[in-house]
């Protein structure tokens, strides 16, 4: 784990393919945030219960609702709460080797955890307006 000043910051991930979850969690928690996992919204609610997290993070698409509706409703419940929304893949093996194994075509290409952690790094250093 990286011992920089993201270790107190909360993220609460939305993001219900587990594969997908698991490698978004692994790789904000090696960069020192910790992190609220949840599959659908129900999940990210009882979280929201025990504490306030400084950012959501989610997909275009959870479970039976867009990502957009769903970090509407989140936002609504915790209101200083930012929200990053990620399309597309990260580049790791263990989601770009199933996409390939099936022989689909992505687009855009997969994004790099280095990409994505100056993401969230930009974001909780944005003030909300």
């Amino acid at each position: 784990m990286t011992t920089n000043n993201a270790n107190r910051t909360t993220i609460l991930l939305l993001v219900s393919d587990p594969i997908g979850r698991s490698v978004f969690q692994e790789t904000l928690e090696r960069e020192g945030y910790v992190v609220l996992s949840a599959a659908d919204l129900g999940q990210a609610v009882d979280l929201l219960k025990e504490c306030t997290p400084d950012l959501l993070i989610t997909r275009a698409y959870v479970s039976s609702m867009t990502g957009h509706d769903a970090a509407i409703y989140l936002k609504e419940r915790c209101h200083g709460m930012k929200v990053l929304m990620l399309g597309g893949l990260l580049n790791d093996t263990r989601l770009t080797n199933r996409v390939e194994l099936q022989g689909f075509a992505v687009f855009p290409k997969p994004y790099s955890a280095t990409d994505m952690l100056q993401k969230v790094k930009e974001v909780l250093s944005h003030s909300l307006a």
